[in-house]
């Protein structure tokens, strides 16, 4: 059987163009980049994209159709997401101003590289909207008749350009240059942040199912 590329390559163009819009992702790789360094962004970018895995996986195994039906599990999720963010704000918002290394203490900033892993995982993973993302991207994009070996495949290959996008985001925002502008706001950089965080748990909140 032939790989159906041009449901493959529509379904890539749908989730590249939502994997580019600035959302909590984009957000919490910013701020672990300007404020922790390149392998703590890095390292977030990939739990983001393994999250990326959970959501599709679920998807697959139908699952999903049953969070985006059920009200109460939906809830459930919506809460639970919107509540990581508002910690994230406040994390942000009593954080110490981002300094540069040479500035900060050895290892005092810097967290593990598990611990960055869970944050980007967990900052993706509880965003109901992803759940509502997939449905629609697997029910609208994907024939019935596609294999599941394929799908797989599809799963795949939409972590690996999550995360290539947010390895690039990394990099970009740990250049010496653009790194430097983050610390003349000082303060500044942690209360726009810690707002934008409260910003999106609000729409988290808000999200409603289809």
């Amino acid at each position: 059987m032939d790989f159906p590329w041009f449901e493959f390559l529509g379904l890539m163009l749908a989730f590249g163009i939502n994997a580019i819009i600035p959302g909590a992702d984009f957000a919490m790789v910013l701020r672990q980049a300007v404020v922790h360094g390149r392998r703590e962004a890095l390292f977030t970018s990939a739990g983001i994209a393994t999250s990326i895995l959970v959501h599709g996986s679920y998807t697959l195994l139908g699952v999903g159709v049953i969070v985006g039906q059920s009200l109460l599990l939906f809830n459930i999720l919506k809460w639970a997401g919107a509540a990581y963010l508002v910690w994230l704000a406040i994390s942000a918002l009593r954080s110490a101003p981002p300094q540069p290394p040479e500035m900060s203490e050895q290892g005092a900033a810097r967290k593990g590289d598990m611990a960055a892993f869970a944050l980007g995982f967990l900052t993706n993973l509880l965003n109901p909207k992803a759940v509502l993302f997939f449905l629609a991207l697997f029910t609208t994009l994907v024939s019935v008749h596609t294999g599941g070996q394929t799908k797989v495949i599809y799963v795949g290959s939409m972590a690996l350009m999550l995360f290539a996008w947010f390895a690039l985001v990394s990099v970009f925002f740990t250049t010496p240059r653009v790194r430097l502008a983050f610390f003349r706001f000082g303060r500044w950089f942690n209360r726009v942040t810690g707002i934008t965080f409260l910003a999106l748990a609000v729409r988290v909140a808000l999200a409603q199912q289809r």
